[in-house]
């Protein structure tokens, strides 16, 4: 069989690999790039995706550099009323489809190989098979393998729950839920979600908006969630104001305090985290955004389960934490276990950039289209693997209160290392994917007078880090022995 040849094999069709593709057929243009994926067509994750799922937090640094993903215009109705718009499920599966058959494909300088697998190597040839065919397929890669797979993202509709299902139980992923309708003469009498993740919060507002009055779900939540403040996520071009104060916030309630439960209680007080119950201390942060509409509608679910996990489902009782817990005949239990990133693959840690091998993981937490977005540009831009890592060190995947300082800390000083290169610090104001980039290189190039309160951040950031880093180097030891 004959062999193919390309610059870089890139492993995933997803937010991942595409964000990393579009800006590396810009900054090198003479590099020919071939993709694999599993899924039939592009957007990785996102064609396992609950029907009504959304971004959580704005879609205009969500995507590519390269194209806008949703209008820029705020929402008038429902839970993000007054802020800028989430793209949906369809409409990003929409975008990326657009983006390979419209920019990716025509470039003349990608090959897109859907519904195939990576194989492996050997003898320094890359292979792969079609998943329908299992016809092989053979690769020499002039220059890098790049894996896009490297999060692992889990959804409800591929995952395996890690409890007992006794057959006769009533049970459901998130994603079978609108399909309800089809069988109304069947409907559940009762709901069930298991699970403490923003996909339990989505399921349970999908609920409620569908008119499930709250006294019908009962809500296992084995550990209570802090969550990022929407309101003060906004695009830096309109709400720069909330993303200066959010920063600020960051440094100032880790100064003097001991521990991330308290940074979290004073972010709490100010608004700047949210949290569903005022009178439970959140341990659990995945960086889930989330809006104040939400969380009021949240609240309205009373009946909730915490601190057990479940062990099995037989009919409509659960095994909860050892006790048995029965709810009202015909109940749905409806299971939001999975974990968008299953925290173990902070256990891989290894360089960005590696002989013959691109590993795309966090520049900066939690930005994934950006960090890979980051990388392709320095792959492009930089000359030796010493001074790519030296730009890219990975960012640490926390996931509890206790281990969040370290990624602030990490955070701050990826951005200082960023903006001290010219060639990096150039390519973040001009990124669509940064958070802040091209908007304050507007404003200084029309000498917008909001510059006054951006200027409050490097002053509050110097004042406060001798506290932050106190809090940071006890969260690292808390992760890294977590982590071994």
């Amino acid at each position: 069989m004959s062999e193919r040849e390309t610059d870089y094999l890139v492993i995933g069709a997803g937010a991942v690999g595409l964000a990393f593709v579009d800006t590396l057929i810009d900054e090198d243009p003479d590099a020919h790039v071939t993709i694999l994926d599993k899924h039939t067509r592009p957007g990785g994750h996102w064609n396992d995706a609950y029907s009504f799922v959304s971004l959580h937090q704005p879609s205009a640094t969500y995507g590519v550099n390269s194209m806008e993903l949703c209008p820029d215009r705020v929402d008038t109705d429902g839970h993000n009323k007054d802020l800028y718009p989430l793209a949906s499920h369809a409409e990003i599966l929409a975008y990326y489809s657009r983006l390979m058959s419209e920019r990716l494909i025509p470039s003349g300088r990608v090959a897109y190989h859907p519904m195939s697998e990576y194989r492996g190597t050997a003898d320094g040839v890359h292979k792969a098979a079609r998943i329908l065919s299992g016809e092989s397929l053979r690769f020499k890669v002039r220059r890098r393998l790049v894996d896009g797979t490297w999060f692992q993202t889990s959804v409800p509709a591929t995952h395996t729950p890690a409890f007992d299902i006794a057959p006769g139980t009533r049970f459901a992923a998130p994603g079978d839920l609108p399909a309800l309708w089809q069988d109304a003469g069947n409907l559940p009498g009762h709901y069930c979600i298991i699970g403490g993740g923003k996909t339990a919060m989505d399921t349970a507002v999908w609920l409620l908006e569908a008119g499930v009055a709250p006294e019908r779900i009962d809500w296992v939540r084995p550990r209570d969630s802090w969550m990022f403040n929407r309101k003060l996520l906004q695009p830096a071009q309109h709400h720069i104001e909330g993303l200066v104060r959010f920063q600020i916030d960051l440094v100032e309630c880790a100064n003097s305090v001991e521990t991330g439960d308290e940074m979290f209680a004073r972010l709490g007080e100010r608004g700047t985290m949210l949290r569903i119950d005022e009178d439970v201390q959140p341990t659990m942060f995945h960086f889930a955004v989330i809006s104040e509409g939400e969380v009021d509608m949240l609240r309205r679910i009373e009946r909730v389960h915490r601190g057990r996990r479940v062990s099995a489902l037989d009919g409509d009782t659960m095994i909860l934490g050892g006790d048995r817990v029965t709810l009202s005949q015909g109940t749905l239990f409806i299971d939001c276990t999975a974990r968008a990133v299953p925290f173990s693959v902070r256990d891989d840690a290894r360089p960005f950039f590696e002989p013959g091998r691109i590993t795309l993981q966090l520049a900066q937490a939690p930005f994934v289209p950006y960090s890979a977005a980051l990388a392709a540009f320095v792959e492009a831009n930089f000359q030796t693997d010493e001074e790519k890592n030296a730009l890219l060190p990975p960012a640490p995947l926390t996931d509890s209160t206790a281990t969040y300082p370290y990624a602030v800390l990490a955070n701050l000083m990826s951005t200082a290392i960023l903006s001290k290169n010219a060639k990096t610090n150039a390519f973040n104001a001009r990124s669509r994917l940064h958070p802040t980039g091209p908007a304050i290189a507007k404003m200084m190039a029309a000498g917008d007078p909001r510059l006054a309160v951006l200027a409050k951040v490097g002053p509050a950031i110097e004042a406060n880090m001798p506290g932050l880093v106190k809090l940071a180097t006890k969260a690292k030891a808390i992760h890294e022995s977590e982590s071994a």
